[in-house]
């Protein structure tokens, strides 16, 4: 090979080395201009100046970029609004039911368990008269409660299926509470079935130190040894919490969709304004009817904002009150609201924390725009619509009265 051929050979391997960065280089500048076009389009339309434009052009600016940002900004606004308030009437309608269910069936088992042990201790006030209305009551409360949950709509499939492996053990331990009953005249197999009801209730066995309360701590499980009824219905608890956690906080995408609404407001109102300015000094329209019809859903925006605040706020102050409903109930509290009704609501009554949850997310809203949602993008289609119909009709009527040699 003579020295001739190994040059040429040597620069185009040159050239094919140097080759994908020349384009990357070529691809960097094109990104660049295209970006700086970008920049310098928004800011003409962030502080329009209407000296040295044409009329044409600036109609025609206006004609694409309203319409779209009307679009963009109350499309972002009614996902965000409506995603909000679905959360509210979700905790209201769903999670706060199925959570009151929960701890309502929970306390009414601890009661009715008590009410058993109390009256097998009596075996001859059992053989007349059975056990206590009471521990009816109680059983009976308790398996509504779970049939109230299952039917709340708050649950997943799999937690679905956990609720009626509850209700089957509810319905087994009702029946060895009945085999004690039978066996009330036999301590030792009388003991043994309670011990054995109290097992299916609690997995942790009753401490020396509190077998002289009525109703002692029942801490519960968790992991594969989670088997008692107690501790199926506290773990649906914590995940109904966690949930209610979840739809309580500020969601990334709502985050998001209310920030590019709020840009997309105030550029097209400022669009509006400067283009009613326009058309006042090029055109001596005093005043755009249509122009000023498609701003009336501005008027809205302060509204669905407030009452998005207040909704999330709401949400945001009932999630300690659903922690309440499963950490600070007690049977004996129950028990007390049940025997004294005139002492005065206790703040961790079942009950009260049900009203006030109830009250608290019922008043995180403005009743007038219930069903608001579903119709703020429809507003934005409306108002865009008529932005690019007044702007199209200006900017026709404009081509056919401009004579050759006017400004145009």
């Amino acid at each position: 090979m003579t020295a001739a051929a190994r040059r040429r050979r040597t620069a185009r391997g040159a050239g094919a080395e140097t080759a994908p960065p020349a384009r990357l280089r070529r691809a960097a500048r094109g990104a660049v201009v295209v970006v700086a076009e970008l920049a310098r389009r928004l800011w003409r339309y962030l502080w329009p100046s209407t000296a040295g434009r044409r009329n044409r052009a600036y109609l025609r600016d206006r004609l694409v970029a309203l319409p779209l940002l009307a679009v963009v900004a109350f499309g972002t606004l009614g996902w965000a609004y409506t995603d909000v308030r679905d959360d509210s009437e979700y905790l209201r309608g769903r999670l706060a039911p199925a959570l009151i269910g929960l701890a309502n069936a929970k306390a009414s088992l601890f009661i009715a368990q008590g009410e058993a042990e109390e009256n097998l201790d009596e075996a001859g006030a059992v053989e007349l008269g059975g056990l206590s209305e009471r521990y009816r009551t109680r059983v009976a409360r308790a398996t509504q409660s779970l049939n109230q949950v299952t039917r709340s709509g708050a649950l997943t499939v799999a937690e679905e299926q956990e609720l009626r492996v509850v209700s089957a053990l509810v319905v087994d331990y009702t029946g060895w509470i009945g085999r004690a009953q039978g066996h009330a005249n036999d301590a030792v197999l009388r003991d043994a079935e309670l011990t054995y009801a109290r097992s299916m209730l609690c997995s942790a066995p009753v401490a020396a130190t509190d077998r002289q309360d009525r109703y002692p701590p029942c801490p519960a499980v968790t992991g594969s040894g989670a088997t008692s009824i107690v501790d199926r219905v506290t773990g649906l608890e914590r995940q109904l919490r966690e949930r209610l956690a979840e739809r309580a906080s500020w969601g990334g995408g709502v985050v998001t969709a209310a920030v590019v609404s709020g840009l997309a407001l105030v550029l097209f109102a400022a669009g509006l304004w400067h283009s009613v300015m326009f058309l006042r000094r090029r055109f001596r329209i005093r005043l755009s009817l249509p122009l000023a019809a498609a701003a009336l859903p501005l008027l809205a925006v302060p509204l669905l904002t407030a009452d998005a605040l207040l909704a999330q706020d709401a949400q945001t102050r009932s999630a300690p009150l659903a922690h309440s409903l499963a950490a600070q109930t007690s049977p004996e509290t129950e028990t007390i609201a049940e025997e004294r009704p005139f002492d005065g609501p206790d703040p961790h009554a079942i009950g009260v924390l049900e009203t006030r949850i109830d009250e608290r997310l019922s008043d995180g809203r403005l009743p007038f725009l219930d069903g608001a949602g579903p119709v703020v993008l429809p507003a934005g289609l409306l108002s865009a619509g008529l932005v690019g119909g007044a702007l199209h009709a200006y900017r026709r009527e404009y081509l056919v009265v401009a004579r050759p040699g006017a400004v145009s």
